[in-house]
């Protein structure tokens, strides 16, 4: 069966947006060979707390695990503690040209005005690449913001195979029928984001209740005063209605005034995360259970990661 890559990376706080977006289908295609990576080594890319970055890759797996990743079925691993990535990403990047990596949109943008910039900012697609193909990954699930980025590692997959020989599988991008698109509840312009400059418009996955009432009850909506799904014309009350629908898996019903529309939306999302909320309680008593988790996810993967490895050193002209 066709194998699915799934990252997070351990900065900021995870949302409603990656519940929805990503763990929830993550959690609907267990019945297929599945990977949920935490990308640690991608948050070097700029200036970081390396005791943050530690305790972070541990809570976004005692999320993912909150959230109904089953270890059993889902292999759940720290990218860092799989060489492999590294060993492939140099590999990879004798196989890519620097303006294929300079173009890259988020480079650009955080590098923009800045003198400092890490060489690892300009490279890290590439590790991304790496990241997809060392799993021989045939899936992964991709949003508007990343889909440059899987076209590289695809070209670079390609351009491979074709110099060097049949190496890679070549990985196609999936946008899961069940991922909506969360949107900032202050600016619905913008994904919800854990990178944006104020949590007010973010539902954190930990937050507690009364902050999440707070957020909804000030989410921007518009002077029309009708509800009705319209992105065009009225894009809060469009995203309202939207977390509403993935929260309680039903259409929304009609409403008499946003104030009632938000109510039903903050008991929707609080019937999702309570329980998520309390899991995370229970697991984080007891972090050695977690890391024993990705230990074991490592131990899953590592031999096919080792074996894609030696296929690529093989091809390329390095001794094994």
């Amino acid at each position: 069966m066709t194998r699915r890559l799934t990252g997070f990376q351990p900065t900021g706080n995870l949302h409603l947006g990656n519940l929805i977006g990503a763990m929830r289908p993550l959690v609907a295609a267990q019945d297929r060979p599945s990977i949920a990576m935490i990308a640690d080594l991608h948050s070097l890319t700029m200036e970081h707390d390396p005791a943050r970055v530690r305790d972070n890759t541990l809570t976004v797996a005692t999320v993912l695990l909150a959230a109904g990743v089953d270890p059993g079925r889902t292999a759940i691993i720290a990218q860092s503690q799989i060489p492999e990535h590294t060993e492939l990403h140099y590999l990879l990047e004798c196989a890519t040209g620097y303006g294929e990596a300079a173009r890259m949109i988020q480079f650009k943008e955080k590098s923009q005005g800045n003198t400092s910039v890490r060489l690892s900012l300009l490279t890290y697609p590439v590790l991304m690449a790496a990241d997809i193909l060392v799993h021989d990954t045939g899936q992964v699930p991709v949003g508007d913001d990343q889909s440059q980025h899987l076209e590289l590692a695809r070209t670079i997959a390609t351009r491979f195979n074709a110099r060097y020989g049949k190496t890679f599988t070549v990985p196609e991008g999936i946008r899961p029928e069940s991922a909506s698109r969360i949107m900032d509840l202050a600016d619905p312009s913008r994904k919800m984001s854990k990178s944006s400059p104020s949590a007010a418009g973010r539902i954190g996955l930990l937050d507690p209740p009364e902050t999440i009432r707070k957020v909804i009850a000030r989410a921007v909506t518009d002077t029309a005063g009708v509800v009705r799904h319209d992105r065009d014309n009225q894009p809060g009350v469009t995203n309202l209605l939207e977390i509403l629908r993935a929260c309680s898996d039903r259409e929304p019903g009609e409403f008499t005034s946003y104030g009632a529309l938000k109510r039903e939306v903050t008991e929707a999302v609080e019937a999702v995360l309570t329980p998520v909320r309390a899991r995370y309680a229970e697991l984080s008593e007891d972090p050695s259970h977690v890391r024993k988790i990705l230990a074991e996810g490592k131990a899953w993967v590592q031999p096919r990661a080792a074996e894609t490895v030696r296929r690529a050193r093989e091809a390329i002209g390095l001794l094994n």
